[in-house]
């Protein structure tokens, strides 16, 4: 027997799964935003609950999900983090990035698929004549800590696909989506950009420059591109392509234009046949262990590039962290945007649970830089990367929801529900509100 209907974005156009199912994709689509006024979301990683203890480390994901406890605790951490995003009052929930091991400072996040795809071996430090001069700190510092953490695999032979351990972004979607239907609410799948990677890499193979990395970028987008088309052709509607590196390159090496042209290549290489995906495409400066890495970023060089030359439907940005003074950016394009814009509205770095009123008012600000239909509210990256205990990031995120609706009555729109805001049921009530089972109060 059928108790509710599956939501129209779930059942509609849902394909076979496989490779033939889809060709190359003409134009992007709204998929979960299109007609819902100030979506409300965060970026995607979310803490862990303190039970869920158990890691993939490198292995398929099937093979882990044989072992009883690993498989118990992987369903369950899914639909507990869903269950939170749902009552948080979010429109668009997240994995929480719950496939990815619970390492040093989110390390995860991009060894995930170099600890699957083919192409690598041995994981080591990379020397100091080969790392990047942005990734030296002074010893003692927290940033020297996680980045001499850290080891990188060497490229030893052609990065590609092994369909011996996929990345399995599918069936992990399907994870959460399952969990997540009887709220009525799609999933958002993120993934780390495949150019991000090259940046850490150091070639041992005649098949890539150890200096020119285009070859290995263009190589790993192709190899992204494959688990991204499957994800779509699973019925997963909003896919977030997370750092591509075009934001880095035009701030602190903007005379490298060639360059910058071939990454506006490769990244619409990556996301290339995503038929009927709403694309998103995420942006900050860094979160490793929720740590600010850059003190003088900016969004100038590269704002044209996103919003004119990048296939995609959702830009993200990082905006909190800087009290929103890049927004002015925006307006020459207010009146043109094709792609909504979705806009951190809190830091994932600060410990204050930031009051809706707080949040109305960073809102009513990016209205005066974006329109109301095209933006997107959200966090400046996300919680889940070591740094963050769950109840804070909840109580966080809450707040994006309760915020939204102050804008949405100001603008004279319906408000939408936020369970956690509901007085009815509040967890914890004044013994007076329960009078048949509580001491009398005293007045």
């Amino acid at each position: 027997m059928t108790f509710f209907h599956l939501p129209a974005w779930v059942t509609s156009e849902i394909s076979p799964c496989t490779p033939e199912t889809h060709n190359v994709k003409e134009p992007m689509a709204f998929t979960a935003t299109k007609d819902l006024m100030l979506p409300a979301t965060v970026t995607g990683s979310w803490p862990r609950p303190r039970w869920y203890t158990m890691n993939m480390w490198g292995r398929p994901l099937d093979t882990a999900m044989m072992d009883p406890w690993f498989r118990e605790q992987f369903s369950d951490a899914h639909a507990v983090v869903v269950s939170d995003q749902s009552r948080a009052g979010l429109d668009i929930l997240t994995t929480g990035d719950y496939h990815l091991d619970e390492d040093v400072a989110g390390r995860s996040w991009h060894h995930y698929m170099l600890q699957r795809w083919k192409g690598f071996e041995h994981e080591e430090l990379q020397t100091e004549k080969t790392r990047s001069p942005l990734l030296s700190y002074p010893v003692g510092t927290m940033l020297d800590s996680i980045y001499t953490t850290w080891r990188w695999p060497r490229v030893t032979g052609k990065v590609e696909h092994d369909p011996k351990n996929p990345l399995e972004y599918a069936k992990i979607w399907r994870i959460a989506q399952q969990a997540a239907v009887a709220a009525g609410k799609p999933v958002k799948f993120g993934t780390c950009s495949a150019q991000v990677l090259a940046f850490f890499l150091d070639s041992h193979t005649p098949h890539y420059d150890l200096d020119d990395k285009k070859q290995l970028v263009w190589d790993m987008a192709e190899a992204m591109n494959q688990e991204l088309r499957q994800l779509a052709a699973s019925g997963c509607k909003v896919i977030q392509v997370e750092e591509p590196t075009l934001h880095f390159m035009a701030c602190y090496s903007p005379e490298k234009k060639d360059y910058l042209n071939f990454l506006v290549d490769a990244f619409n290489r990556e996301i290339e046949g995503l038929d009927g995906v709403e694309v998103w495409i995420h942006t900050c400066w860094g979160n490793p262990n929720m740590q600010k890495v850059f003190t003088d970023e900016s969004y100038a060089n590269s704002i044209e590039i996103y919003l004119e030359r990048l296939k995609g439907d959702v830009w993200t940005i990082e905006a909190a962290e800087n009290d929103f003074k890049e927004l002015p950016l925006f307006g020459k394009y207010k009146n043109s945007l094709k792609k909504k814009i979705a806009v951190g509205v809190i830091s994932h770095r600060t410990l204050q649970a930031d009051f809706p009123k707080v949040i109305a008012e960073r809102i009513r600000r990016c209205l005066k830089h974006i329109p109301a239909d095209k933006l997107v509210l959200s966090t400046d990256c996300g919680f889940g990367r070591q740094g963050f205990n769950r109840h804070l990031a909840f109580f966080k995120t809450v707040g994006i929801p309760m915020a939204r609706n102050i804008i949405l009555k100001e603008l004279g729109l319906p408000e939408r529900y936020v369970p956690a805001a509901d007085e009815k049921l509040a967890w914890d009530q004044l013994p007076d509100r329960e009078p048949f089972t509580h001491l009398k109060p005293l007045r």
